[in-house]
């Protein structure tokens, strides 16, 4: 029975995969197809292998910047197309020949300018000229046009085909704030329980988040290059452009959270008190966080109410900590929840100076509570 359910969920999981590989599939084979269509039909070249390879290099670049790593790709292909069929009419085929026409094809890239893409596309043309179809004499020129035309096509297909810029930035930023407020709900814990170990552990947790947060960066960049440059998705720009504000706050999140994990650590270790107000304000951080998701999606709409008022009450309860006590790690505690939660509040549309004043203002109202509650006791 157990190895029947693993089989099931392991096939439900590659047949998602299948799934989310389709637009990509559908592109390659387009992109494949129309390359060598033109190659052979308008240009008539016979065998114009290199028009398919470069259409599917390109499309297999990266999202961002696409339209110029695919110009990169282009180039490449361009210096080890004309060195082999310049070098290899002259010199013939052979191993020795091979690595000389690599080295100079690679050397050409790199003293053009290129980078590491430019480069190693460079040294891989040169390859399929010698190996595929060597040339007889001087520069095959049909290979670059292929490879150009492979090339073009390859950004005509992600243009009028494109990925959809929103899902793209809501599958990365999903397990970064997922990840985020687990870190934080870990260091809440261990300072309830007073635990050094787990709190490592938390900090172990909290130094993983940048590979997320740089994940969703590049996702943030790729869609909005999308959004900007395909016709199909140019009605999600504003909603891309909610998740392009919300990157960099996040990010200084991720960096604030790390150094709040660092500062929960140093307390246990000294032994310090920590007040059971900063696990809670931490606690409200995560379920800021986690309501994210959601308010992201909806472009800032009523969804981001909840986190909002999360992330304010975090920084009021870390606020109000700071006026009782004098303890130089606390101190450090409850600057780095009111930085998070600014940094949230701007993430959600806030600016600098309204995510500070509404930090003080749910300060002041979470104090005036208290007092009011205090003045009630004696008469219960």
């Amino acid at each position: 029975m157990l190895e029947s359910t693993r089989r099931r969920m392991r096939l439900r999981s590659r047949l998602g995969d299948l799934r989310r590989a389709g637009l990509p599939i559908l592109q390659a084979t387009l992109a494949a197809g129309a390359a060598w269509l033109i190659a052979t039909e308008v240009f008539g070249h016979a065998r114009p292998f290199f028009a398919p390879i470069s259409a599917i290099i390109c499309l297999g670049a990266s999202y961002v910047e696409r339209g110029r790593r695919t110009v990169e790709l282009m180039v490449g292909v361009t210096i080890g197309i004309a060195v082999g069929d310049l070098l290899i009419s002259v010199i013939g085929v052979g191993t020795l020949q091979l690595m000389v026409v690599v080295a100079l094809a690679m050397g050409a890239a790199v003293f053009v300018g290129g980078g590491p893409i430019l480069v190693a596309q460079a040294a891989s043309a040169a390859i399929l000229v010698v190996t595929l179809q060597p040339p007889t004499e001087g520069i095959y020129w049909a290979r670059i046009i292929d490879a150009f035309t492979g090339g073009l096509v390859a950004i005509g297909v992600a243009i009028l085909l494109p990925v959809d810029p929103l899902a793209l930035a809501h599958r990365t930023v999903r397990p970064l704030l997922n990840e985020l407020a687990g870190a934080l709900d870990d260091v809440a814990t261990a300072l309830r329980t007073d635990d050094a170990t787990a709190c490592e552990r938390a900090l172990a947790r909290a130094r993983t988040l940048d590979a997320k947060a740089g994940a969703f960066h590049t996702a943030v960049v790729a869609a909005g290059e999308t959004a900007r440059m395909a016709p199909p998705r140019w009605r999600t720009r504003d909603a891309v452009a909610h998740y392009a504000d919300a990157d960099p706050q996040l990010d200084n999140a991720v960096r604030n959270v790390r150094v709040l994990a660092r500062g929960a650590m140093r307390a246990l270790q000294l032994g310090d008190h920590v007040p059971d107000d900063i696990p809670l304000a931490l606690q409200e951080l995560a379920v800021a966080v986690r309501g994210f998701d959601d308010a992201l999606s909806d472009h800032g709409g009523d969804t981001s109410a909840g986190p909002r008022a999360a992330a304010l009450r975090a920084a009021a309860r870390a606020t109000l900590v700071l006026e009782r006590t004098g303890n130089m790690s606390v101190s450090v505690l409850v600057g780095q929840v009111r930085s998070t939660a600014v940094d949230l509040l701007r993430a959600l549309g806030l600016d600098g100076d309204e995510a500070r004043t509404a930090v003080r203002a749910a300060a002041r109202e979470v104090a005036q509570e208290e007092l009011v509650e205090a003045d009630l006791r004696p008469s219960l």
